[in-house]
């Protein structure tokens, strides 16, 4: 839906710029006819420049219903527009006089054979701007029995034109996809913002009063009151990292590793993140996530459902370190080498395989009855952004 809008932004200012150019195609076709009129009888082939000049005019009508609509702008439009200009442009020997030639009249065609040149310009940049330029230039030069300072300063206007037109079309079309995608985050910002104050005022009150009764209960109740309040403190967390993400805005295929460590906290599990948010590549964030969610579930298995757990992200300009540790009774050395032989890869494949993968590296303290902790270390190598 973003892209669909960005491109329609792109093609309307592209429509912008055909419709001045049917305008000066127009104006420059009158003068054309103007011109071509007041010296009819001056023509060496009066009959041939009345077919030239309704070739111009028919030209005019085909070509400004081609770029009226985006679909038709196709790049073979621009160069047979090219084509039909030059070939015109070329004419002018067959019907100007030797005379006319050496005193460097206008060409039959005048100055409506820039707007093709600036047509280019305008799908092309100022690159195709200058190119088609120089072509144009180079066929009204090659046929003057010799170069004046009018010709080189007709030439010097054209090329300015086109690259100035190109560089214009450019910078007006990238402020349109800009401001496109600033009213986009804008209104996504602001709906998320709205779900957060009626999760807020409904969802969340209704949690926190369950927690709260459930624990003056008593009894089974507590068990849901525990729950309730895990459930309040990943949702707090979910609304909190989509307000963050909002502010920071959508740089592309990245994510917070901050905001996703915070939405895994809850009365078991404290997390402590920078202040700052901590942009990596969303796959490499998905796979630390991950990582620390298997962690947890490790926690739970084989500590105990309400054994607590510290999670802890530190980051610098070499990369970042996820510490996850706990108060558990350690594991046993060589316990973790009979499990994989066994077949049970939970940690090799979750933990260990997730962060090699990523090129990281996975560090391992722990001894009988001291806990354990996790050390996942990913360094520069790999693609992440870090802001400060």
């Amino acid at each position: 839906m973003v892209a669909d809008q960005v491109r329609v932004a792109a093609e309307h200012v592209d429509t912008q710029f055909f419709r001045a150019l049917t305008v000066l195609r127009a104006v420059t076709l009158a003068f054309a006819l103007a011109l071509n009129a007041a010296r009819w009888q001056e023509l060496e082939r009066p009959a041939l420049a009345a077919v030239l000049l309704g070739a111009m005019v028919v030209w005019t009508a085909v070509v400004t219903w081609l770029y009226d609509r985006p679909g038709r702008r196709r790049s073979w439009v621009f160069l047979a527009d090219m084509a039909v200009a030059l070939v015109l442009l070329r004419c002018t020997v067959l019907v100007e006089t030797e005379a006319m030639m050496v005193r460097h009249d206008s060409t039959i065609t005048s100055y409506w054979v820039c707007t093709a040149v600036l047509a280019c310009s305008v799908r092309w940049g100022p690159v195709g701007g200058l190119v088609a330029s120089v072509l144009m230039s180079a066929a009204d030069v090659t046929m003057r029995p010799e170069i004046t300072s009018s010709t080189v300063g007709n030439v010097f206007l054209l090329v300015l034109a086109g690259v100035l037109v190109g560089y214009c079309a450019g910078a007006v079309r990238q402020s349109a996809v800009a401001r496109t995608i600033a009213e986009r985050r804008a209104a996504v910002a602001g709906e998320r913002e709205r779900l957060a104050r009626a999760v807020h005022d409904g969802v969340l009150q209704v949690l926190a009063m369950v927690q709260r009764r459930g624990a003056e209960i008593g009894g089974e109740t507590a068990d849901l009151a525990r729950l309730a309040g895990e459930q309040e403190v990943a949702l707090r967390s979910l609304i909190q990292s989509t307000v963050d993400e909002s502010a920071a805005g959508d740089a592309g295929p990245v994510a917070d590793l901050a905001a996703g460590l915070t939405a895994l906290s809850s009365p078991r599990v404290s997390v402590a993140t920078p202040s700052h948010p901590v942009l990596l590549d969303r796959h490499v964030v998905d796979e630390l996530v991950a990582v620390v969610s298997a962690c947890r579930d490790n926690v739970r298995v084989h500590v105990g459902e309400d054994a607590p757990m510290w999670v802890l992200l530190e980051s610098d300009a070499g990369g970042v370190v996820v510490s996850v540790r706990d108060e558990g009774p350690g594991i046993e050395p060589g316990r973790l080498e009979q499990a994989e032989r066994e077949g049970r890869l939970g940690v090799a494949a979750s933990i260990r395989g997730r962060v090699e993968d990523l090129g990281g590296r996975v560090d391992l303290v722990t001894a009988p009855g001291q806990g354990t902790e996790w050390e996942l270390h990913l360094a520069t190598s790999v693609p992440a952004r870090v802001r400060p």
